[in-house]
């Protein structure tokens, strides 16, 4: 970690998403403070005034600080350049250019997926949380729990990680080695002391004002390959991370309540509306992750081969290009189909096991 890492993100002026855009344009942040005014203002189009803080090295005091903090408190500061950084966070749109991390960084490129869920947790979604981690370490090698150690849903699945002798990472919307809610204090512990990891993308120079877990919840989202949302309210802080994991093209996933509980209304939602898949056990978790827990756990589901199709479905299908997501818009464009011409072809695609609809009205091909 060199202190260019962290004066980049000290810098008055310079938040995220404009870290995250002068590196696709220098490569570094070495790079970025060695750029001139006239660099920093006319290939990364920046803001003269903030171009300025740059040069003068502006947050250079702050970072040295912040380097002695995280040496005081046995802290690693990982930066999206770096090798440690997780592969996945750094896929998204506005991923923070520096972790701070309390334990092993490695929990963090584990097989991870994220459980969250609402603070008022019912038995029924503790029981749920538990009986879905237990069956996916029995599962999955490598497994890794990611959630916010807020009360409720969250606490539930590191404990159910714990007990399940997995390893569990906390992402905290407050600087280390501080831990929110206070009352975790001991579960924080717990987790570090079986190999798990405190992480949070906030400096110990941040001022807290509780507005920071909105923003927490996007790297709880972009660190899991899927997302289960346990149990939630019509409205709250898990909704928000499923949205989140949706946008960056994570699996989500729900667990059902009955039609009348407060606290399942927005999982139900999620279902209703095609937001999520249904899952009811950790087999469906697999599957719907299509991770193939064989010989070699690394490796995803080897593809089908393609099954005999209509002229038409053929066509359609020859309109992914590629295996990522594609929405129906794009097809709609690609093939020049109506959408009831188009929707009915894509039925007969899924049920032929050529392509699979995920959430947001996006299909893949398989």
């Amino acid at each position: 970690m060199s202190p260019e890492d962290i004066a980049l993100q000290m810098t008055p002026g310079i938040g995220v998403k404009s870290a995250v855009h002068l590196l696709e344009c220098f490569g570094s942040a070495a790079r970025i403070f060695a750029a001139t005014e006239e660099e920093l203002t006319g290939r990364a189009a920046l803001r003269p005034e903030a171009a300025r803080q740059i040069v003068r090295r502006k947050g250079f005091p702050a970072a040295e600080r912040e380097l002695e903090h995280c040496r005081r408190n046995g802290l690693t500061a990982v930066a999206s350049t770096d090798p440690q950084y997780p592969a996945l966070l750094r896929e998204t749109p506005d991923y923070p250019h520096v972790l701070y991390i309390k334990g092993d960084a490695e929990a963090l490129t584990a097989r991870c997926i994220a459980v969250v869920g609402t603070r008022d947790a019912t038995p029924y979604g503790q029981h749920m949380c538990n009986r879905l981690i237990e069956g996916l370490a029995e599962r999955v090698p490598g497994l890794c729990i990611v959630s916010g150690l807020a009360f409720g849903i969250d606490a539930a699945a590191h404990r159910a990680a714990l007990a399940a002798g997995v390893r569990t990472v906390a992402v905290l919307a407050n600087p280390l080695p501080g831990v929110t809610p206070a009352q975790h204090a001991g579960l924080a512990r717990d987790i570090l002391d079986h190999g798990g990891a405190l992480v949070t993308e906030l400096p110990s120079q941040t001022k807290q004002n509780g507005s920071f877990y909105l923003a927490r919840n996007r790297i709880i989202a972009a660190l899991g390959a899927g997302c289960v949302v346990v149990e939630s309210p019509d409205s709250g802080g898990s909704l928000v991370t499923a949205h989140c994991a949706d946008s960056y093209d994570r699996t989500v996933m729900a667990v059902p309540g009955r039609a009348t509980d407060r606290s399942s209304a927005g999982t139900n939602h999620l279902i209703r509306n095609r937001k999520a898949q249904l899952v009811l056990t950790a087999g469906d978790i697999v599957r719907e992750l299509m991770w193939d827990l064989g010989p070699d756990p690394a490796t995803l589901r080897q593809k089908v081969p393609t099954p005999e199709l209509t002229p038409d479905e053929a066509g359609l299908l020859g309109c992914f290009r590629t295996n990522d997501p594609v929405t129906t818009e794009h097809l709609a464009g690609a093939s020049g189909l109506d959408p009831g011409t188009l929707a009915t072809l894509l039925v007969g695609l899924e049920l032929a096991g050529a392509v699979r609809q995920l959430p947001g009205n996006r299909y893949m091909k398989l």
